[in-house]
C-alpha cells in the first residue's frame, strides 16, 4: 500500500474539511443570530420588566392615597353621624317636650269646657233662681217678662216708689260678674288653642329640621363615598311632613 494518500482521497478530505467549515460557519451565524434573538429578548423583558415595576410603584402610590382617603371619609363620617346624632337627640327632646306641653294644653282645655260648661249652667240655674225670686216679688215682677228680659215699658210712679235702689244694684251686680267670669274663661280657652296651634306648628317645623338634617348628612355622605369609589350619588329622600294633630 502507499505511504501517502492519493489524489483521490486528498480530494475527499479537501470536501469534508469545505464541508465541516461551511456546517461550522452555519452553526457560528446561527449562534450569533440565537444570542442576538435572545439579547433582543433579554432587552423586551428588561423593558417590559420596568414598565411593570414603574405601574406597580404607581399603583402602590394609588393604593396608599385612597386608603389615606379613606381614612379622613371615615373620620369625616364618624364626626358627621356624631353631629347628626347629637341633633337627632336634641331634637327628639324637644318633640317630645312639646308633645308633653301640648298634651298639657289640651287638658287644660278640656278643663276650661268642662268648668265653662258648669259655670253656664250654674249661672242658668241663678238666673232662674233670681227670675224666680223676682217674679214672686209684686213690687219686681213688673221689670221683667215671662222670659226673663227686662220691660221696657214704663213703670208706674206708684211701683218705683216702693222698689229699692239696693236691690236693682245687687241684681245688676251679679249679673255683671256672671258675664264677666264667662268672658274671662272664654278668653282663657281661646288662648289655650292658639298656644296648641302655635306648639303643633313648632313640633312640626322641628321635624322638618330633623329630615332636612337627615338629607345633609345622607347627601354628604353619599358624595364622600363617590369622591372616594367615583360613582355618582344618589339622590337623597324627599322631606315628608309630620301630620298634625286636631287641637
Amino acid at each position: 500500500e502507499p505511504l501517502y494518500p492519493t489524489h483521490l482521497e486528498n480530494r475527499r478530505l479537501q470536501e469534508a474539511s469545505m464541508r465541516l467549515e461551511q456546517e461550522n460557519d452555519d452553526l457560528a451565524h446561527e449562534l450569533v443570530t440565537s444570542k442576538i434573538a435572545l439579547r433582543n429578548d433579554l432587552d423586551q423583558a428588561e423593558d417590559k420588566a420596568d414598565v411593570l415595576n414603574k405601574e406597580l410603584l404607581l399603583t402602590k402610590q394609588r393604593l396608599v392615597e385612597t386608603e389615606e382617603e379613606k381614612r379622613k371619609q371615615e373620620e369625616e363620617t364618624a364626626q358627621l353621624k356624631e353631629v347628626f346624632r347629637k341633633q337627632l337627640e336634641k331634637a327628639e327632646y324637644e318633640i317630645k317636650k312639646t308633645t308633653a306641653i301640648i298634651a298639657e294644653y289640651k287638658q287644660i282645655c278640656s278643663q276650661l269646657s268642662t268648668r265653662l260648661e258648669k259655670q253656664q249652667a250654674a249661672s242658668k240655674e241663678e238666673l232662674e233662681a233670681v227670675k224666680g225670686k223676682m217674679m214672686a216679688c209684686k213690687h219686681c215682677s213688673d221689670i221683667f217678662s215671662k222670659e226673663g228680659a227686662v220691660k221696657l215699658a214704663a213703670i208706674s210712679r206708684e211701683d218705683q216708689g216702693i222698689e229699692t235702689d239696693d236691690e236693682k244694684d245687687s241684681l245688676k251686680k251679679q249679673l255683671r260678674e256672671m258675664e264677666l267670669e264667662l268672658a274671662q274663661t272664654k278668653l282663657q280657652l281661646v288662648e289655650a288653642k292658639c298656644k296648641i296651634q302655635e306648639l303643633e306648628h313648632q313640633r312640626g317645623a322641628l321635624m322638618n329640621e330633623i329630615q332636612a338634617a337627615k338629607n345633609s348628612w345622607f347627601s354628604k355622605t353619599l358624595n364622600s363615598i363617590k369622591t372616594a369609589t367615583g360613582t355618582q350619588p344618589l339622590q337623597p329622600p324627599q322631606a315628608t311632613q309630620p301630620p298634625k294633630e286636631s287641637t
